[in-house]
């Protein structure tokens, strides 16, 4: 009997990528030359962010995606920090709200207009004070409405409720600085690497560390959640300095189910995770190509698709949420390529070939929507939302029955095939299906009204002692302590002259002699 290769069957083995046409491009920008280890890029369906070379502080531009070609060098930008930007994020449930942190210590909520900016923005919704030293890292909550979680060079991760603009959550549990974080599907747990070459999962509402591992053997930069699969999927180098990604059971850290190298190139490797094909996008800083696995729960777990190969490298890459992909053309991933040395933004479009031109349903599952399964209060108070919605359900002629929390068990199985569809399940988070096309929704973001005052997280007060943000600011700083060390010094010099006196007085009544 001879022997025949065992083929795996995928539906993506022929994914491939396809970069947008130059007219399709976005062209004449200036991409930051900060060597940060971050993407300086954020899209969603609207607008495209990313961060440029300026000076007198940071700043960054929001281009609306139909305004594709060159980019007028005067074009307006958003420029209200005093230090370099570092990171900038969506809000996932507004499409005009974006987040940045900078070397300034401060994070910062900016609205944008629908159709983009036509001047200088230097105003912020809102300013968020409270690490003290630069923020390198920024994410939005999954699920959850207004809450924003900031990493610091201060080794501390703030968690930010924007509905009172103030942090209500410090998490300082880890020795240096944090390279990245990653939430769980229903955010309900957070995965951070960290430069002490250890990998922490951490219950972010309490701070406490569920999951420890230390990686001596695999340096950890970047970690990801793969889904509800219970796995984590971390890049790093190896002992031998060879680039190497590992797999690891998220409730069991001793030890990575399995470990495979990738090359010895040196630049960091960026992990892109699709819960919806179980695709794993795996891209190198400084690299031109883009290699792409699907993942399975059954060994060998990973699987090698294929490879995007350009001869551009990447300093960085944005990627589309699935709402804003396009559909018809089997498009089922796409990424916003920074290429610095053509200041060019290329969109790379992952396509699934297929002939038919109708929407398919197997290659486009339910997916998050844009609408927060929980209020920040409610996520706040522990609260995960995982249940089905009442809904009424059709029996039979004329015959509605509701069911939710109260329903029997049984009546809920026998009707649930026949008259629910999947829209019907409300799981944190909401899901949303992408047949019918996804429409923009109007939301109104309404910042807090905030006051000043001290802010105290665990016992500490976050606004003492916070170091100035410019330049100017430490001259005065400067000058006023110099004043106030003058003023100390001669108050000082009056109290020792008033001390002699009385020093003397007191002599001369002691040596005078008493009267019979």
């Amino acid at each position: 009997m001879s022997w025949r290769p065992q083929y795996r069957t995928s539906k993506f083995r022929n994914v491939y990528g396809k970069v947008a046409n130059r007219e399709h491009c976005y062209d004449g920008i200036s991409v930051t030359k900060n060597v940060h280890d971050n993407h300086f890029c954020a899209v969603n369906s609207k607008f495209l962010a990313i961060v440029i070379e300026c000076a007198g502080g940071g700043a960054f531009i929001v281009i609306p995606l139909e305004q594709t070609g060159r980019i007028d060098p005067h074009y307006s930008k958003v420029c209200g920090h005093q230090g370099n930007v570092l990171d900038i994020k969506w809000n996932p449930f507004f499409e005009n709200i974006i987040a940045s942190c900078s070397e300034d210590t401060s994070v910062r909520i900016w609205q944008i207009p629908d159709g983009g900016l036509k001047r200088n923005m230097t105003e912020a919704v809102l300013e968020l004070y409270g690490h003290s030293r630069r923020i390198g890292l920024i994410e939005w909550h999954p699920t959850s409405n207004n809450i924003l979680f900031s990493a610091g060079y201060d080794y501390k991760i703030l968690i930010w409720n924007l509905d009172i603009g103030e942090p209500v959550k410090m998490i300082d549990c880890h020795s240096d600085v944090i390279l990245s974080m990653s939430f769980n599907t229903n955010g309900s747990l957070l995965a951070t690497s960290c430069k002490d070459k250890k990998l922490r999962v951490i219950e972010p509402r309490s701070g406490r560390v569920l999951q420890e591992a230390n990686c001596k053997n695999h340096k950890v930069n970047r970690v990801v959640f793969l889904g509800d699969m219970k796995r984590l999927l971390t890049t790093g180098v190896s002992r031998w300095n060879t680039r190497q990604i590992a797999l690891w059971d998220q409730e069991d850290l001793c030890i990575p189910m399995i470990e495979e190298e990738i090359d010895g190139l040196s630049g960091l490797l960026f992990p892109f995770y699709d819960a919806d094909t179980h695709m794993l996008y795996l891209a190198g800083k400084g690299d031109g190509n883009i290699r792409y696995y699907e993942i399975s729960t059954e060994k060998p777990y990973l699987h090698f698709l294929t490879e995007f190969r350009s001869p551009a490298p990447q300093k960085g890459l944005g990627v589309m949420p699935k709402h804003g992909l396009d559909v018809s053309a089997c498009e089922v991933f796409r990424f916003y390529k920074l290429v610095t040395l053509k200041g060019l933004i290329e969109p790379i479009s992952m396509i699934v070939p297929r002939r038919s031109e109708t929407y398919q349903e197997d290659i486009y599952p339910m997916t998050p929507g844009t609408e927060p399964a929980l209020t920040a209060e409610e996520w706040l108070s522990g609260i995960n939302k995982d249940y089905l919605q009442p809904i009424t359900v059709k029996i039979g002629k004329g015959t509605n029955i509701k069911h939710g929390s109260g329903t029997t068990v049984k009546l809920l199985i026998f009707n649930l095939l026949v008259f629910l569809s999947p829209a019907s399940l409300c799981k944190n988070p909401i899901l949303m299906s992408l047949k019918e096309g996804y429409k923009k929704p109007s939301k109104i973001f309404k910042a807090p009204i905030k006051e000043k005052k001290s802010i105290v997280v665990n016992g500490i007060d976050l606004l003492e002692n916070v170091p100035p943000r410019t330049e100017n600011e430490l001259l005065r700083m400067f000058f006023r302590q110099q004043d106030e060390i003058r003023r100390l010094k001669d108050e000082l010099t009056q109290k020792d002259i008033k001390v002699r006196q009385l020093e003397l007085e007191l002599k001369n009544l002691r040596n005078t002699p008493k009267n019979n």
